[in-house]
């Protein structure tokens, strides 16, 4: 029995550390396998035997072999994985703008430099024809820089799109496995007796690993074998071998913006606003707080430039006599886009309109437009502030330099609407000019003091009104108003009777007022923006403006005749404007009909005459082309606080910090995901010279447990000899 005792005993022994050095074996094979986890064997005693003398051992035997495991710090990994994929797609997207925008070849600020110097030149000599033929060339390279950028900006909008179906379908194939997996471990176990499946869960591992750096995840274990992920909002993506996946829809305002889609029980949501890491949360980050900001931002400068150029263009006259026309695009060409949502009920649908009544209250945000029990509501999305809207869509509303209103159709309760106020307008701008001789570098209007006059007053080169000077319309009576200019500082009219609903028109833009205004009531007028005082005690009630600038009788000609004594004048042929005798004169103070503004100075004489006529064969005159010369570094975007040159500076700089802060965390994050994967494998991974002292102390196990079974047959041999004998 002793024999039988020791050769069982030897036999346990070789046993297991054959498995040690099987275990040892495969861990140096796999030793560069990536995802995998450090083996062990694990060596029990064997139940002993009991003698009359006590318990006599009966060896050892492996129990399992298992993996060397701390789910915190795999945990810890998938993490920082997930961090680091969002941040390295993030970083990588937002570089590519970073160098696009300040581009010294491409960029806009010397489109917009060339233009405003040409502008300039053509002022040095304005009748000159090559000069004014720079002037449109230099054009058109402002409009094709614009075209160009957005162009750029519009290929990332598509690399987005392609980026986003391909990590999905990564998405769709790594759950796919992880799924099978799964299968294959549960039954694996199961026929095993429950010990565990070292490389497939290895492999599974991995498997969540590479999704977690994919899409931000949840990851747990149920009943000891199967794996269950969600998204990191809560959606099921494997739940044991049940896999669900994810799609790229089309956004339900916009086919061509792609969404993350997830589908369950036949019903498919967006889920993108919910995925917030990973290398899908990463480009879809990318394009909410980069790209649709920077292509905003860009089709706002557009729209600058075409609205403040257009809008002086047409205020002066062009090298034939006629007054400017639209220089670039007609700023109404380039309206907002308004998107109605994919499921809107309403019938038949409604047709929006949003006009841009003041495009230095623009902003770079889109807008969402809902209708909620009956209410509605405007949501500005770079910031979720909310307007209520009490007008529309009984009536035209402004808000942000936006004018809303409702054409035909209807919406129904549920119904959005996607407003994107400057997103297309880079595209969009063209040249509307392309006759040299059409650039109207020249003022309509020109003064002159009658040769005759005795006294010593001089009057003004005089300037055309623009529609967008603040105007306040002030009632004195209930049943009369004055009209002030407070840009110019000129009173534009005086104790004009009241009649509601009639047209009152000034500087190019037609109001009218309604309803019973009371003594002290005001209206103004603003960029075409109108609103009344917020004193007012009266019903009155003030329309939206239209506008047709400059004045239809700018060029009319006029005469201010000084009275006798010389403290009044008198105005022949004004239209626009009164009253137009009688009026009191003092040194230096505006004067304004007709849509123009002069001043007089000195002290006339009695008879005496100055006259505002048109510009005829004005070839020589600027007036004009400064003007326009001078938008270059007027505050004419963002609440009229910022250039065209500061606006795209701004652009610039927060593309820049943006990207640079991405760099920087994006540095950090791979120290961090760094030293979680060196303490994951300080705990898991092979270290060689750990497995070769292993494999030492195991060969000298092996030969120590043969030599136990040679002692036990030595032994054997000696007493079958004995018993022989």
């Amino acid at each position: 029995m002793a024999t039988g005792d020791l050769f069982g005993i030897g036999v346990s022994g070789l046993l297991v550390a054959q498995r040690g050095l099987s275990t040892t074996g495969h861990n140096i094979a796999n030793v560069n396998t990536e995802g995998y986890t450090r083996q062990r064997a694990e060596v029990v005693t064997r139940p002993a035997q009991a003698f009359g003398s006590g318990f006599i051992g009966t060896g050892a035997q492996v129990s399992t072999v298992r993996r060397v495991f701390d789910g915190f710090l795999v945990d810890q990994v998938r993490t920082n994985t997930t961090s680091a994929g969002y941040l390295e797609r993030f970083h990588d997207f937002s570089s590519q703008l970073d160098t696009l925008l300040p581009d010294p070849n491409g960029n806009l600020t010397p489109a917009l430099q060339g233009f405003f110097s040409a502008l300039h030149d053509l002022a040095d000599d304005p009748a000159s024809i090559p000069a004014r033929q720079v002037v449109l060339g230099e054009a058109q390279t402002l409009v094709s820089r614009f075209q160009l950028l957005d162009q750029r900006l519009r290929d990332a909008r598509s690399a987005v799109n392609q980026e986003l179906g391909a990590v999905v379908g990564e998405v769709n194939s790594i759950t796919e496995r992880i799924g099978e997996l799964n299968r294959q471990i549960v039954v694996a176990e199961g026929s095993a007796g429950g010990q565990p499946a070292n490389d497939l869960r290895d492999q599974r591992d991995e498997l969540v690993r590479q999704l977690a750096e994919r899409v931000d995840i949840i990851a747990f274990e149920q009943d000891g074998a199967g794996i269950n992920i969600t998204t990191g909002a809560g959606q099921a993506l494997v739940v044991g071998s049940t896999v669900a996946s994810l799609s790229v829809l089309g956004n339900p305002y916009d086919a061509t913006r792609s969404e993350v889609g997830y589908t369950v029980a036949g019903v498919t949501s967006l889920i993108s606003d919910a995925i917030r890491g990973g290398e899908l949360g990463g480009v879809l980050a990318f394009r909410e707080q980069v790209l649709d900001p920077a292509q905003n931002a860009l089709g706002r400068i557009a729209l600058g430039v075409a609205s403040e150029v257009n809008g002086q263009h047409r205020l002066g006259a062009d090298l034939n006599g006629q007054l400017g026309r639209d220089f670039f695009t007609p700023i109404g060409q380039l309206d907002p886009e308004v998107r109605p949502a994919s499921d809107n009920t309403g019938a038949p649908p409604a047709d929006i309109t949003v006009s841009l009544s003041d495009v230095g209250a623009l902003s770079t945000s889109d807008y969402r437009l809902d209708r909620t029990g009956g209410l509605y509501s405007l949501t500005r999305l770079s910031d979720n502030t909310s307007f209520n809207l009490s007008v529309f869509p009984g009536g035209p509303e402004t808000v942000d330099g936006m004018t809303f209103a409702l054409g035909a159709g209807n919406i129904a309760d549920g119904d959005s609407f996607l407003i994107q106020p400057t997103r297309s307008a880079a595209r969009g701008l063209g040249l509307a000019l392309t006759d040299p001789a059409g650039v109207a570098a020249a003022a309509p209007i020109r003064t002159a003091a009658a040769l005759g006059n005795t006294g010593g007053a001089s009057v003004s080169i005089g300037a055309v009104n623009s529609p967008d000077n603040l105007v306040s319309i002030n009632f004195t009576t209930a049943t009369t108003f004055d009209v002030v200019d407070n840009t110019t500082g000129a009173a534009l009219a005086s104790g004009v009777s009241y009649a509601a609903g009639a047209p009152i028109r000034f500087n190019g833009w037609t109001v009218n007022v309604t309803g019973v205004p009371a003594a002290g009531d005001t209206f103004a007028v603003d960029h075409t923006i109108t609103g009344a005082g917020a004193g007012n005690t009266g019903t009155g009630v003030v329309s939206t403006a239209s506008v047709s600038a400059p004045d239809p009788n700018l060029t009319d000609p006029v005469t201010i005749t000084f009275d006798d004594p010389p403290t009044t004048f008198t105005v022949g042929g004004a239209t626009t404007g009164s009253p137009s005798a009688g009026v009191a004169y003092s040194s230096g103070s505006p004067v304004s009909f007709n849509g123009w503004t002069i001043s007089i100075s000195g002290v006339p004489a009695a008879g005496d005459v100055f006259t505002v006529e048109p510009n005829t064969n004005g070839v020589g005159d600027n007036r004009n082309a400064l003007s326009i010369a001078a938008l270059q570094t007027a505050d004419t975007l963002e609440n009229h606080g910022a250039s065209f040159g500061d606006a795209y500076g701004q652009l610039v700089a927060e593309v820049g910090t943006v990207t640079q802060r991405a760099e920087t965390s994006r540095v950090a994050q791979e120290v961090l995901l760094r030293q979680a994967v060196d303490a994951r494998d300080a705990v898991s991974g092979v270290n060689l010279d750990e497995e070769a002292a292993n494999l030492l102390r195991l060969q000298q196990a092996y030969q120590a447990n043969a030599r136990v079974l040679a002692v036990a047959d030595e032994i054997f041999d000696f007493l079958i000899g004995a018993v022989g004998g």
